[in-house]
């Protein structure tokens, strides 16, 4: 998995710039949807292209950057199979994946400065998901998503 997807809206931009720096010098191949500018702009376009193509299985996992990580997250997680956390700590990032199999990082750039950002890009490339007595929890999110789309 060297392949990555990121986005953001306005309030995410400086950082977003400054994580795909990061990751193309660590050699991965980050394919930025958006926003070019901090031009103001809806993060709930930028979440729906980075899922959808999650989704659809062109990438693994995703980052998404706002102004706090939160509005990202709220609306990443409301595509089917997409595991959004938003975090601002290394230990959440880790075991975001670890343990909940989380597909898609958030970020804040208000709320977390640029040393402490990357370190937690880190954390949640460099791990993935042990799944095991894990795994039963993940697929029961997966029931309430299977559950709440048919409503």
């Amino acid at each position: 998995m060297n392949r990555i997807i990121i986005g953001c809206d306005h309030g995410g931009f400086i950082r977003k710039s400054e994580i795909i720096k990061h990751l193309e010098s660590r050699g991965f191949q980050v394919t930025d949807v958006g926003t070019y500018t901090q031009q103001s702009c809806d993060y709930p376009e930028i979440a729906k292209q980075v899922c959808g193509r999650i989704q659809g299985g062109e990438f693994e996992l995703g980052i998404l950057v706002c102004g706090t990580g939160i509005g990202m997250s709220i609306a990443a997680n409301k595509h089917n199979g997409i595991r959004a956390a938003c975090c601002s700590d290394t230990f959440s990032a880790r075991m975001t994946r670890m343990h909940n199999n989380a597909n898609v990082l958030c970020l804040g750039e208000r709320t977390v400065g640029m040393g402490l950002a990357l370190d937690i890009v880190d954390a949640f490339i460099e791990n993935s998901f042990e799944g095991e007595r894990h795994q039963r929890r993940v697929s029961m999110i997966h029931e309430i998503e299977k559950e709440n789309s048919s409503t």
